[in-house]
């Protein structure tokens, strides 16, 4: 027995941070090719068609089982190699963002093809690195002769179609021992925060239109009950608490004559707060609220739920052993053309306000004295609240998980922008790109190797529930948007 536990212990000595760094780095360029292959073919939620087989085509040729359509979603994937009692999952996304097409490498706007689609949040580099990530591990695992499952899982539609949400409901996730992720960001650290639980819904009047000057009486405006339906919802923003949110767009005006009175209109609603049970509370308030819009105007209304995801678990047992690898790893390594971009964007393209709210957002130092982070910010004491919304958390309630941010873009660059479109190639990006899957590797390597580390991990997301099961905030019998292959 004393023999068998010295081979382990000299098994995961090959296991280090090191291994893993040799293991990325001897593949890394195959996969910043695929960012940069995906970032060219900005493709929308639920429409990723193209990068999907991209990067199925290399997961195979890496000898990755493949499993298609998760939850019925087409652009939804799992691709798994090893075998053993302990399995990890790395999350990947791939959409796009509309109307950000942008030429990349330059510090002005100027559209690369006009009204397209743009890698606003750099999910061209997210998929990527953590498929760099699956295969690292399951290269070192090899090396060290450790057996373990390593899953890379394709999830569409992070941007307002809650990919994972659909996967999380369909169980994709329910027999893992942890889950790995990161998002790149202007600052490099280990993410210890909650999100936003949010759903978002259409809201569609209908009414009777009219000649709006010479029988404005028999008409019944549906725009008027659009209308209405904000002034109620302004109303309201005094009586929901303060980290909650409500935003909305005007997605059908009914025409654009004025002498019609418009018998269509429509607003799609997103309503956020710290849990999910405060966001149905509110969402409830805001469906009321459309169904006195209706009344007052003599309209009628129906819902039609769109999307929703729930809010994030930090797990600090994962988070604290992603710190360790991170700071033994180090941050991406610029160089000077690295920074000499990157000032000259903050000169021309950045105001002093981006920065501030880079910093704000994250936690970052807004006086930091160089354009790109080259440093790792502190893991913070006590878990804070991020507001934005990712269905990350949804996976977060049924597995423990852990993410990282790695900094792909200069400080002070504000994500969904074209700002962020153009940094997407650059030497710096891929570079972040890297580290964050090197990151994730070594931390789930920890998993895999430390019994006592997953146990840990699984008690605190089990306090973290508190008593609570998952359950999916979407409502029963919804399906994703399928779109069909172009």
């Amino acid at each position: 027995m004393h023999n068998d536990k010295a081979v382990m212990a000299g098994r995961n000595n090959l296991l280090d941070a090191d291994s893993i760094s040799r293991c990325a780095n001897a593949k890394a360029g195959a996969f910043i090719d695929l960012s940069d292959r995906v970032w060219a073919m900005p493709e929308l939620r639920f429409e990723e068609f193209r990068s999907v087989q991209e990067h199925i085509t290399i997961m195979e040729a890496e000898g990755f089982r493949v499993t298609r359509d998760i939850a019925g979603i087409r652009t939804a994937f799992m691709a798994e190699a090893g075998e053993g009692d302990v399995t990890i999952g790395f999350l990947g996304e791939f959409d796009a963002l509309a109307g950000l097409s942008q030429v990349a490498g330059i510090t002005e706007q100027r559209e690369l093809e006009p009204g397209a689609n743009g890698h606003g949040c750099h999910h061209n580099l997210l998929g990527a690195a953590s498929l760099l990530a699956a295969v690292a591990l399951k290269d070192a695992l090899a090396e060290a002769g450790i057996k373990a499952r390593v899953r890379y899982y394709g999830c569409p539609a992070e941007e307002g179609g809650s990919g994972k949400t659909y996967m999380a409901r369909a169980g994709a996730f329910d027999d893992l021992d942890a889950a790995f992720c990161w998002h790149p960001c202007v600052y490099n650290a280990v993410m210890s925060s909650s999100t936003l639980a949010n759903i978002q819904a259409y809201f569609r009047f209908s009414g009777r239109a009219a000649h709006a000057a010479m029988s404005p009486q028999v008409g019944r405006s549906a725009l008027d009950a659009v209308e209405l339906m904000n002034v109620g919802i302004n109303y309201m923003r005094e009586h929901m608490p303060s980290e909650a949110r409500v935003h909305y767009a005007i997605t059908q005006t009914g025409g654009i004559s004025p002498n019609v009175v418009q018998a269509k209109a429509e607003g799609l609603y997103l309503i956020r707060a710290p849990r999910l049970d405060d966001v149905r509370s509110l969402f409830e308030r805001v469906r009321k609220i459309a169904e006195g819009a209706a009344l007052m105007t003599e309209t009628t209304v129906e819902m039609i739920f769109d999307r929703a995801t729930s809010n994030v678990l930090p797990n600090r047992a994962l988070e604290e052993v992603m710190h360790r690898e991170f700071t033994a790893l180090g941050p991406p390594d610029f160089d000077a053309p690295d920074f000499e971009f990157a000032d000259r964007l903050r000169r021309e393209a950045l105001t002093d306000a981006d920065v501030r709210a880079s910093a704000e957002a994250f936690g970052g130092p807004a006086d930091y004295p160089k354009s790109l982070h080259d440093a790792i910010l502190p893991l913070v004491e006590r878990p804070g609240l991020l507001f934005g919304s990712t269905d990350v958390g949804d996976v977060s309630w049924i597995v423990p998980t852990a993410q990282c941010l790695t900094a792909t873009a200069a400080i002070g660059t504000p994500f969904h922008t074209w700002q962020t479109v153009t940094q997407g190639k650059l030497p710096a990006a891929h570079k972040a790109m890297v580290t964050a899957a090197k990151v994730m590797a070594a931390s789930a390597a920890r998993v895999v190797t430390d019994s006592d580390l997953r146990e840990r991990a699984k008690r605190e997301l089990q306090e973290r529930r508190k008593g609570e099961a998952y359950r999916s905030p979407l409502p029963e019998g919804s399906e994703a948007p399928i779109a069909s292959a172009r």
